[in-house]
């Protein structure tokens, strides 16, 4: 009789899954870092989002990789519970080297259990909605490499698209990408940024004004998608009422079939700063 397979998922906290999703689908999360003046902390576990926008008052923290060993002992425990596959699925590799250390990780594992990384390509919950898709797939029977396929598909009709308050934050940061650092500060200019097909922020369109930048970025999902049935949520840097009143206005001008508004995890608000709002969309399968 051949070995039966046990199926682990994993994904990082850049994925902004609620906690409750994490939970619904035995999903396993890998903590970012985050890097003070004073302490290092595990992104969602030992930081909150409060916490994390009270430090930006004063200083502005460092991103760094999750811990080699967070990594690893997370296999361990697997492999000791009779995982015999992993699907590791990272935020973008053209935005952070996550998914490239995890690799080398997963390649002493070799041998002792079947570890897939997968490149999202992506970030925030366009991240986590590939990571449910894998869910979805396995519960629903698929073996791993399909349900690797179904979140890559997804992925193609993925539109992630942003507008904030600043650039200064991921200009610190070294986010800015292919962002071009248009006069924005001296006429008000607002990019929206998208992720690219590689996975790299770029401006998608150019608004004067914040409010018009918001109004923009919902042109644009119109635009894309016209009337075809999506998935989609709403993200936000401590902007949660300009959050709603943003899904109240998609609700009125697309075809969505599931929506949710999340605030983003303290990684990802270290580069965007408060007053992020997002829209994250893809087909509806």
């Amino acid at each position: 009789m051949p070995e039966e397979m046990k199926t682990a998922i994993i994904t990082d906290s850049s994925c902004d899954l609620s906690d409750e999703q994490l939970a619904q689908y035995n999903i396993h999360m890998i903590s970012l870092r985050i890097v003070c003046q004073k302490a290092e902390y595990r992104d969602r576990v030992e930081l909150s989002q409060e916490e994390l926008y009270e430090i930006l008052k004063n200083e502005l923290p460092k991103t760094s990789l999750p811990l080699p060993e967070d990594v690893s002992s997370l296999y361990d425990k697997l492999l000791a519970d009779g995982v015999t596959d992993v699907i590791h699925v990272s935020i973008s590799s053209g935005l952070s080297g996550t998914y490239n250390m995890v690799r080398m990780i997963a390649a002493d594992y070799e041998g002792k259990m079947n570890i897939r990384v997968v490149d999202s390509q992506s970030l925030s919950t366009g991240l986590g909605s590939m990571v449910i898709a894998v869910a979805q797939a396995l519960e629903a029977g698929d073996d791993p490499d399909t349900a690797i396929q179904k979140a890559k598909s997804l992925r193609k009709s993925q539109l992630a698209m942003f507008v904030i308050r600043t650039l200064e934050y991921l200009r610190k940061g070294g986010r800015i990408g292919l962002v071009e650092g248009v006069m924005g500060n001296l006429l008000q200019i607002k990019p929206i940024i998208y992720v690219n097909d590689e996975g790299i922020y770029q401006t998608l369109a150019k608004a004067r004004g914040y409010k018009a930048a918001v109004e923009t970025m919902i042109q644009e999902a119109v635009s894309r998608f016209g009337k075809t049935a999506i998935d989609l949520s709403v993200v936000h840097g401590q902007a949660l009422e300009d959050a709603q009143t943003l899904l109240e206005k998609l609700k009125q001008v697309l075809n969505i079939r599931n929506c949710v508004i999340r605030p983003v995890s303290p990684v990802l608000a270290i580069h965007t700063g408060p007053g992020l709002l997002g829209v994250v969309a893809n087909i509806a399968e």
